[in-house]
């Protein structure tokens, strides 16, 4: 006779294994592609046991602001009342074994992962069951036993479901460090083709609106009590989404709507959803948009400045910001000793600390050559040397072996 067993629960975080690898949750998001591939290495924690099925697919070495750090990525349940059509959790997908984990199983779960020393931060998810509210609620109650209980103090991240209460969303912000309300899709109409059962505007956009909120009346009254960052995520490729469209509204969310960052997931097929025999989505389409967004929102870019393709797209063979000076910097090159901040920036090679470095520089005597800029820690020399004038001159380049500047 066979007997079905339950599985314990570090079982049951490595049936979830490496699904959640497009997921990205840290400041670096492209490095977070490979879960963790080093042996774990227990210290004295009995509870977790030896023989348990390998977890380490759902640990990721992750960039915060707290430093590098081991992640958990986990779900509160893999079962999902809705259809997304790229997800391998959506209803009716039957090839996957599900798994569910109630609040007090999930928090000490991740407290002994924690004791161990095997993660020291947490990325928390969920499918929908139920509706958004139950689910957001289950998720919730774990991070306020982890808080209260366990007094861990540590990173995590909380998903945001779709159709969150308002209070839901303020407990959340008051609990985690970040948490994510993801658009999936920059309009309404390629949501539908992702998404058909979520609602754009009533579900998801104004749960980033009040997430904006809440922070802003926070800073205003209570300095410190909300100390969450607000970001999302797009499923890039997938349905006929342009670059123009995504970072069009990531612009206007960095500007007005209180965004953080926002990850960009180039679409990979799953096996048994709707999208199985589509191709997946370029690495490269995804990096281009990454370094195109922190021009927006690092380096005080407009859209109307990046230099898309006429189909919509910015060009994968360069980066953006070498495009743009390509056309507008090659004939007209600035000039490092009169270039405000704002030029500066505009030039490949130069970020914010390498311009500020100039600036500093250039008012205790003259930057003439090229050694003068990698004196002063300009990392990016020879990317910028097409660019500017020294001493009003066109500095001398190192021609390359292949014929690549």
């Amino acid at each position: 006779m066979n007997i079905h067993r339950t599985p314990d629960p570090i079982e049951k975080l490595a049936l979830v294994g490496d699904a959640n690898r497009f997921e990205p949750v840290g400041d670096r998001p492209q490095a977070e592609r490979k879960p963790s591939a080093a042996p774990l290495h227990f210290v004295d924690e009995p509870q977790i046991p030896r023989s348990a099925a390998d977890i380490r697919p759902c640990i990721t070495h992750v960039s915060t602001p707290q430093g590098k750090k081991p992640i958990l990525k986990a779900m509160m349940t893999t079962a999902c009342e809705r259809n997304c059509y790229y997800c391998p959790f959506r209803a009716g997908r039957g090839e996957m074994r599900r798994v569910t984990f109630k609040p007090d199983e999930m928090a000490k779960t991740f407290h002994q992962l924690e004791q161990a020393r095997l993660v020291d931060g947490l990325f928390l998810s969920s499918g929908i069951i139920n509706g958004g509210v139950t689910a957001q609620d289950k998720i919730i109650d774990t991070v306020e036993i982890l808080r209260r209980r366990y007094g861990y103090q540590g990173y995590i991240h909380l998903k945001i479901m779709p159709g969150a209460e308002y209070d839901q969303i303020l407990r959340a912000m008051q609990l985690a460090d970040r948490v994510s309300i993801n658009l999936e899709g920059p309009t309404a109409q390629r949501l539908d083709r992702l998404a058909p059962m979520k609602n754009y505007y009533d579900e998801l956009l104004q749960r980033l609106r009040w997430a904006h909120e809440i922070r802003r009346q926070a800073w205003a009254e209570a300095p410190g009590l909300i100390r969450a960052s607000i970001v999302t995520q797009f499923v890039v490729g997938a349905v006929g989404d342009t670059d123009v469209e995504l970072l069009s509204l990531t612009g206007n969310l960095h500007r007005l709507g209180g965004l953080d960052r926002a990850y960009f997931s180039a679409f990979n097929p799953v096996s048994g959803t709707p999208f199985e025999n589509l191709p997946p989505t370029p690495a490269i389409r995804e990096r281009r948009l990454y370094q195109a967004s922190y021009l927006l929102r690092d380096y005080g870019w407009d859209v109307e400045d990046l230099p898309f393709e006429p189909g919509g797209n910015l060009r994968t063979d360069t980066d953006p910001k070498t495009a743009w000076a390509d056309l507008h910097l090659r004939e007209r090159p600035i000039d490092v000793m009169r270039a405000t901040r704002e030029e500066l920036l505009r030039v490949p090679g130069i970020g914010p600390v390498g311009a500020d470095a100039i600036l500093k520089a250039r008012r205790q005597g003259r930057l003439s050559d090229l050694s003068h800029l990698r004196k002063i820690g300009l990392r990016g020399v020879e990317r910028a040397a097409p660019y500017i004038l020294l001493d009003g001159r066109r500095p001398p380049q190192q021609l390359s072996l292949f014929g690549v500047g």
